[in-house]
């Protein structure tokens, strides 16, 4: 009985030993000590326009009779209004315009375009434009969903305030953003968004269109939340031992 004595606490022992909790070292934000990866600072660069987005446009002009032909066309079903596309040549089809080049351009250039094609043929027009499809999308162990993008320039912690932030057991080391490039192959970045670097660096702003994808961390299955927890599994794992020894007689 001496050995099932022995093996049982050595069972224990091993329990508390491979489970621990989350410190502020493994999930805190923006830290500078050693081991954590330092980021460049780059200009932010507006988002621009790419094949597949949809723009939204208000006319705006003191013609009756061309206001209430726009207003006619662009009919509001269940509070959304009417988008259009850029297609794969980079245009968009805008009733009573030609197919205007949108691609590339930033969502205040496009309006300037927008606008100067309806002043070929309405003098006064002034065009409000916006983007439609203004999303971001996350999944992984920061949950899952699409979330608008409320303001320019929002930034990573925005996002993860939105989503509920990142779970004690996802891995802050290596989010990545899954970003569109047009035609060409998504770019993926990756980064640890522990760093305090990460502020004004490539991976501090969330542009429409982009993934968010927190994995689980290895080895979070033998992590409780906190220590609180830790110590819950700890007495836990003594009351069993307790429980076993009074059921079983050992000789000393």
């Amino acid at each position: 009985m001496r050995n099932l004595f022995n093996i049982l606490c050595l069972l224990l022992l091993a329990a508390i030993t491979l489970t621990g909790c989350y410190s502020n070292r493994q999930i805190g934000l923006l830290q500078e000590r050693k081991g954590i990866p330092t980021y460049d600072s780059v200009p932010y660069e507006p988002y621009r326009l790419h094949i597949n987005d949809e723009i939204v446009y208000r006319l705006i002009t003191m013609d009756e009779t061309i206001s209430k032909a726009i207003a006619a066309d662009q009919q509001y079903t269940t509070q959304y209004a009417t988008s259009y596309r850029i297609y794969s040549d980079g245009t968009v089809d805008i009733p009573f315009l030609p197919p205007i080049h949108l691609e590339g351009l930033t969502e205040k250039e496009a309006q300037d375009t927008l606008q100067a094609a309806f002043r070929q043929i309405i003098p006064d027009a002034d065009v409000k434009l916006s983007l439609y499809n203004k999303y971001f999308t996350v999944l992984g162990d920061l949950g899952s969903g699409q979330y608008k993008i409320y303001k320019e320039r929002m930034t990573i912690f925005q996002a993860l305030a939105m989503t509920g932030d990142v779970a004690n057991r996802g891995d802050r080391k290596h989010v990545r953003i899954v970003r569109p490039n047009g035609n060409e192959p998504p770019e993926v970045l990756e980064f640890d968004i522990r760093a305090k670097s990460i502020i004004d660096s490539k991976y501090y702003y969330i542009y429409p269109n982009d993934l968010i994808y927190v994995s689980r961390e290895p080895g979070a299955f033998y992590k409780v939340p906190s220590y609180s927890g830790f110590i819950g599994l700890v007495t836990s794992s003594l009351a069993l031992l307790v429980s076993v020894l009074n059921y079983m007689p050992i000789d000393f």
